[in-house]
Parts: structure tokens; C-alpha cells; sequence
């Protein structure tokens, strides 16, 4: 019996890092063939091509396909999404996989989905159903690449029950959990050893690891946003405190938030160290750090790994401003606006004030589910690829009511 061929689309570094267990489950797999389509930041030299971190992870690459994003503004998104669906398309009619899987609420994602489902290939989108109310546009892109896909894989309760709400049939949706805490709980991460390293920092002194995002409805306002934050963590760098700082995804807004890092790298600043991508292993290595009570570990910025992926360390997170707005999140979170004195007064609270380490040990993370990746993978791998799985049915009648027939 031939393989089942399944591809696997990669558009950042960030996402990358949450496929990893699946594509790993998919890889041990004798009766799936992976095909794994390397795309957007990854080939981009401007955000650190981590193409090589890929297949420095021992995954084959099926194919390369490059987004180009000349430009950092608004309407080359829409450029580089239409471009994504041509590129995209041609390399699925080179691959004709029996599935392909996307991730999340990228636009290059977004491309993807658009390219498979109109060319009736079953589509599987991950981390569906969530929602993060803060300006960005992830919701309307995540929610429409769920109403175009044929399998959902959520990371929680509450994500399963919007989707079943939008009218998607309940057995198309499989609740699984965040696959990334698959590798924490396995320990798959970087020992203080191979950080400092890597990072060249001494790992027995506090630590603030940042990353802020642009927030692509709000793309004016990028350069004066991490100025903000840059102003503030200079603040804490004077006090002593270690600061690594990564680069920004590649939406419109984010070389204007990579000025302003290259700018502070120049200034060769004691305690500051910029850095294009850490890669997940390294990223997480520093996280798990602050396991020991002894070391002082802070997340800043707005990446949603600081929502998600940090109560597992019990590690406290700052979140600025509103681009996590309504994600479902942990004790562990506190807010800062755009300012300053508050992102700072944030950060020291959440080194230096015992009480809320303490909280932010016991918190709970409502993304843990446990072995992500094998339950993905195991669906995948038996899942019935016939008329049912393509042709979606609504499940909202006219009148407001549910039908009936949900299986």
C-alpha cells in the first residue's frame, strides 16, 4: 500500500517552532510520506533564514517557495498574499499531496489555504478558534482560513466551541492541545551550557527576553511603539539586567521595528544583545531557566509565546500593548501599555517582586493537553479522504438554530 503523502507548510520561524513535534510525529510515521514546503521568512536573509535550523533538525525539504515582500507597508501584504497563492499553487501541483496542513494566522498561511482548497486538496488548519483582540488583523485571517479548511486541530475548550459555532461540523474538529508543550514537557531544549553559548550570557544573572511584533492595523504607529519599549529595557540593562532581544515577524511594520533594533545594536550597549532568531530550542532554553527559583527569567514583548508557551516555566510575562488583547491566558500575564516608565516598572515587578514569581510558579496553562503531534499526526494518518471530508456542510440554519445531523 503507497504512503499517504501529507505536506506541511512553514511560512516563519515562529511557527516552525510550534510544528516541530508534529512534523516529527509525521516523520515517524511509516505510513505517511512528509512533505515539508518551506516558504516566507525562511528564505529572507533579513530575518535570519532559518531555513538551515530546519534542516539542521534533520527534516528533508520537499520544496521552496519564495514570497517576495519588497516593501513594509500595508498594501504589500495583499501583493504578497496574491503572489503566495501562484507560487503556492504551483508547487501543490508539483507535490499533489492527499493532505496539506497550515498553521495559524499567518498571511503567507492564509495564501496556502486559499491555494489548497481551491484546488479541492483536504486542508488541515492548527490553532483554529482562538481569538487575540488587539488590533491585529490575525482574527479575520485565522477565522477565514478555518471556514476554508476540512479538519480543525485546536489547542483548547474554548477555541473547539467557536469553531462549532461558526457552523463547522463537530467531527471535523479535534481538540489537541498546544503541540509546542509537547517539546517543553519532553525537556527538548537547550541547556544553560549550550545558551551561553550560544547568546554569550552569563545564565546565573536575570534575564529579559523580547520580542515585539508590529500590529498590522496600526502600522504608523511601529517605530514609536518599540521605542518605547527600547526606552524602557535600556532602563533595565542599566540596572544590571541582561537583555536579549529578537527580531519581529516579516508583517508590514516589522523593518520599521528592525531600524530601530539595528539602531540599538550599534550603540553596543552593555547587557543588550540583538539577535535575528534565537530558533525555538534556544528560545525555550532560556525560558526554562527561570525553573530554577534561584534565577530571575522575564518574557516581554507581544509574541503570543508569551501567552502560551511561558506558564510551563512558570515563567512571568510582561505583554505590551494590545496585540494580544483577548487570548485566552495564564496567571503568569501582566499588561504594560505603550509607555515607558510602564513597561519598566513592569518588568523590575516581574523580576523582583517575590510574590508574584510565586503566582506565576502555580499557574495554570490552559493550552496543556499532551502529545499534540501524535494525536495529529494519528488523525491525519487515518482520517477518510473522500466527497464527505471535501464537501463541507453549515451547520447553522437560516432560522438561528443547529442542525440536527452533526456527524
Amino acid at each position: 500500500m503507497s504512503k499517504r503523502k501529507i505536506a506541511v507548510f512553514t511560512g516563519n520561524r515562529a511557527e516552525y517552532g510550534l510544528q516541530y513535534p508534529i512534523l516529527k510525529a509525521l516523520q515517524k510515521n511509516r505510513d505517511i510520506e512528509c512533505l515539508l514546503m518551506v516558504s516566507g521568512a525562511h528564505l529572507d536573509n533579513n530575518f535570519g533564514s532559518t531555513l538551515t535550523e530546519i534542516k539542521n533538525d534533520g527534516f528533508d525539504v520537499a520544496c521552496e517557495v519564495k514570497i517576495e515582500m519588497p516593501a513594509d507597508t500595508a498594501f504589500s501584504t495583499p501583493q504578497a498574499i496574491g503572489a503566495g497563492i501562484i507560487s503556492i499553487s504551483n508547487a501543490l501541483r508539483e507535490l499533489a499531496p492527499d493532505i496539506f496542513v497550515v498553521y495559524a494566522d499567518r498571511f503567507e498561511g492564509f495564501a496556502a489555504v486559499v491555494a489548497a482548497t481551491q484546488m479541492n486538496i483536504p486542508t488541515a488548519h492548527i490553532e483554529g478558534g482562538d481569538i487575540t483582540e488587539g488590533g491585529a488583523l490575525d482574527d479575520s485571517v485565522r477565522h477565514a482560513m478555518t471556514k476554508l479548511s476540512h479538519l480543525h486541530f485546536t489547542t483548547n475548550d474554548e477555541a473547539t466551541n467557536r469553531i462549532i459555532a461558526m457552523g463547522e461540523e463537530a467531527w471535523r474538529v479535534h481538540t489537541v492541545g498546544f503541540p509546542a508543550i509537547d517539546l517543553i514537557s519532553n525537556e527538548n531544549y537547550a541547556s544553560a551550557d549550550e545558551i551561553r553559548k550560544s547568546v554569550q550570557i552569563d545564565t546565573s544573572r536575570p534575564v529579559v527576553l523580547f520580542t515585539q511584533h508590529s500590529v498590522t492595523t496600526e502600522v504608523d504607529d511601529a517605530t514609536g511603539q518599540v521605542r518605547a519599549s527600547i526606552a524602557a529595557l535600556k532602563r533595565v540593562a542599566n540596572e544590571g539586567i541582561q537583555v536579549i532581544i529578537t527580531y519581529p515577524n516579516n508583517d508590514a511594520g516589522g523593518k520599521a521595528i528592525i531600524s530601530e533594533l539595528d539602531r540599538l545594536d550599534a550603540e553596543q550597549l552593555k547587557n543588550i544583545v540583538v539577535c535575528r532568531s534565537l530558533g525555538r530550542y534556544i528560545y525555550h532554553g532560556i525560558l526554562a531557566l527561570g525553573l530554577d527559583r534561584d534565577l530571575r527569567i522575564v518574557c516581554a514583548g507581544n509574541s503570543s509565546s508569551g501567552i502560551k508557551e511561558t506558564p510551563v516555566f512558570g515563567c512571568p510575562t510582561v505583554n505590551i500593548g494590545s496585540r494580544q488583547s483577548g487570548r485566552l491566558r495564564g496567571s503568569n500575564v501582566v499588561d504594560a501599555g505603550y509607555d515607558e516608565e510602564e513597561i519598566y516598572a513592569a518588568i523590575m515587578g516581574a523580576l523582583f517582586d517575590d510574590d508574584k514569581r510565586e503566582a506565576c510558579f502555580n499557574t495554570e496553562n490552559p493550552y496543556w493537553k499532551g502529545g499534540a503531534g501524535a494525536k495529529i499526526a494519528e488523525i491525519l494518518a487515518g482520517v477518510s479522504l473522500d466527497q464527505k471530508l471535501i464537501r463541507k456542510r453549515m451547520m447553522i440554519l437560516g432560522n438561528g438554530k443547529v442542525s440536527a445531523i452533526s456527524q
